[in-house]
This record gives C-alpha cells, structure tokens and sequence, in this order.
C-alpha cells in the first residue's frame, strides 16, 4: 500500500500490523495499524514512527514522497515504543533532524534511546515550517504523562497520538470507508482497556482542544476520522463522564455448572423486570472484549464458585484487570456457588464495594447444586435488581 494524502502536503506513511493479535494483554483481532505522517513545506516534518519490525515499511512510504535526509523534524507525541520504537533508525536516516517532544517525553525518550537530539515544546508552543503551523498541546495521562497532541490550524488537522485510536489493520484510511458500527466497537474497546481509568483527564483535554477547529482527526492507532467527528467525540465526552445505559452484564465461571445455573436464574430474572442482559463466560471469552461490554453496562453481576478458599484464578485476573481500569458509576451484584468454605461470594463482593459500586442486594451464596427454591430466589433477586436499575439516575 502506497502513502496516502490525507492533506495538500500531508501524508499517512504508517505501517499496517495485519498479524497483531493481542496488544497490551488485550485481544486485537483486527490487527492495528502504527499510523506516521509526513509534512512537506518549506521544513519538512514527520509526526510520530512505527513499532521498530514496520520500520521499513514507512521508510519505503517516506521515500515515495521526499529523500529522508531531507525531514527537519520529528515529532514524538507518545513515548510508547509502538510509536517512537524506530525513532533511531529514523534519525540515522535523517541525521540533521530535531526531534520534538514533551517536557516529560524528553525524559521518558531518554530512558529508552541514547543519542536521540531531542528538543522539548512547552504546551501551546507553535512551529513555523512555512505556509503551515505545528501547535502542540500536552494531554497529560491520555493515556500517558509524556503524551501530546499536534495541530495544524491552517488544515484544521489534528494529530492527537493514541486518542480517538481503535486497533484496526485496513487498506482503508478513512472512518466514511468502513462500518461505523465496526468503527464504533473499536474504539470503544480501545478506550475501555486503555483510557478509561483517566476519565478526568479525558475530559480535561476534551476541554482544552474543544476551542479547536478541526475537520480531521488523524490518530496514531486505526482510521482517521473525517466523517464522523461529531459521532466520536459525543462518544469520548460519554466514556470520560462514566455514562452508562441501562442494561446488565453477568460476568461468571464455574466448575461443576453450579454458578452457571445462578447466571442463568438470575439472567431470567433481570429479563423478566424488562433488562437488556449480556452473559459472559470467562472460560470462553477474553477479558478485553468483556471490558467493552462493561463499558456501557450500569449493573456488572460477578459470580465464582469457591477454590481453594477463594474464588477461580480467572474470576481474581478479571477482578484485579478491572480495578485496575477504575470504572465509576455501576451497580454491582455478588453469587457463587461452594462445598464446605464458600469464601468466593464475599471475596467478590468486598472486591466491588472497595471499587465504590452501589450494591443493592445482599450477595448470594449457595451449597453445591442450586435447587427450585433458591433458583427461585435467585429469580426474584434477578427481578429486584432489574427494577432498580431501570430506576437508576
């Protein structure tokens, strides 16, 4: 795939990771892509690299377009090394180059390179290059503390690194060239098992570019949004305030199908009180796609039979990958099933009340095989819960 204009004088020159299938622990079955750009005016810029195996993929792409030893800078919105990983070899390519960087990206680069010449901008601090300007703004803890944005006021581009980033492997370059509901799910994964515990942040920086005039947003993950600007920003304004919608996600595994017939019991419940449930298994789904799920959900039910005097290895990963990830604003349940110690039920529930979420209803444990009556009033609880999710603010 050839280098693609994305602006009079502004080029994609990224590389496509087809084979990429987990990224940071989470599934990317879609692939990514390490998305570069390359300015051509008076100086010549190059905003970002790729992880260091696609190196010469971009190279080829920038030697399209112009003699690499030409580029005067190179800017490094993200010190994360599928961004700056081949910000060496670049530089041996384009020796007289001044790589740009924040204040705290030049501190983070010098941990990871020697040699690099590095110059930090200050937040709001612009660049010249000719009939262009670079403006840079710092976004501190989206999702890094080094990470930055760049804008180009005179195309009303902006160049924002990780945000707005989905893990998408495509020969389109474009959102109005793809699904949106593909698009959609994407990004929404992407910012649910990378951004979503820097809400605040989130919205801090949503606040500081708002002023911004932008009809491009050309990220360093997936597509460039053109199209659809408004659809993904009413989404990232969404996600950074917590918002939820009023549906039920039961998150569970089993041994001997005990926990799974509670799920079951109280999914018809949830169902009959008039709820939009998902069911999800953690033997047989990946953590990063139930993160998605949560994303959107207001009510999270946990259930784990006990082991060992605790609860399932997969159900404490789950639970130590949530807390990590902070999420506000949602109604938890606890259940499980036991034969002697029962330990699991209780662990769950401290784990969620320690996450600040609301629990209604006491959690539920049973002894071995769950018979009609507690099926029943798993049911019943089922009911309750729905009833007062639906009349949640």
């Amino acid at each position: 795939m050839a280098k693609v204009e994305i602006k009079p004088d502004v080029f994609w020159v990224g590389g496509i990771d087809w084979d990429l299938r987990s990224f940071h622990g989470y599934s990317t079955r879609r692939g990514t892509t390490y998305n570069a750009y390359l300015i051509m005016d008076e100086k010549v810029v190059l905003v970002d690299t790729v992880k260091h195996y696609l190196f010469d993929e971009m190279a080829g792409r920038i030697k399209e377009i112009v003699d690499p030893s030409r580029i005067d800078y190179i800017v490094s919105n993200h010190v994360e090394m599928d961004h700056s990983g081949s910000l060496e070899k670049m530089q041996a390519l384009a020796p007289n180059a001044t790589i740009l960087t924040s204040t705290m990206g030049e501190k983070g680069l010098l941990r990871h390179f020697r040699g690099l010449r590095l110059r930090p901008v200050k937040s709001g601090e612009t660049l010249n290059i000719g009939k262009k300007t670079l403006m840079f703004y710092h976004i501190p803890m989206v999702h890094w503390p080094d990470s930055m944005v760049t804008y180009i006021p005179q195309d009303r581009l902006l160049l924002p690194n990780d945000a707005f980033g989905q893990h998408i492997a495509s020969e389109e370059r474009f959102d109005d060239q793809l699904d949106w509901g593909i698009l959609r799910e994407e990004a929404a994964k992407y910012y649910a098992n990378i951004v979503m515990p820097y809400g605040d942040q989130v919205k801090a920086a949503l606040g500081a570019l708002s002023g911004l005039q932008m009809d491009m947003i050309a990220p360093s993950h997936g597509i460039i949004w053109r199209s659809r600007i408004p659809e993904i920003l009413k989404e990232y304004t969404k996600w950074c305030n917590y918002d939820t919608e009023k549906k039920a996600l039961i998150v569970y595994d089993t041994m001997w199908h005990s926990t799974e017939k509670m799920a079951h019991a109280l999914r018809e419940g949830l169902e009959q009180a008039g709820t939009v449930v998902a069911m999800r298994n953690l033997s047989v789904t990946d953590l990063s796609d139930i993160i998605t799920d949560m994303q959107d959900s207001r009510m999270v039910l946990v259930g784990s039979p006990t082991l060992n005097n605790g609860m399932l290895p997969s159900m404490g990963a789950f639970l130590t990958y949530v807390r990590g990830l902070r999420p506000r604003k949602r109604i938890g349940f606890a259940f499980g099933s036991f034969g002697w110690g029962g330990q699991a039920m209780g662990d769950i529930e401290n784990a969620l009340r320690a996450m600040g979420w609301e629990l209604p209803e006491k959690g539920v444990n049973v002894k071995f095989i769950p018979g009609q009556e507690e099926l029943a009033a798993l049911r019943a609880a089922g009911v309750r819960l729905g009833e007062h999710l639906r009349n949640s603010s």
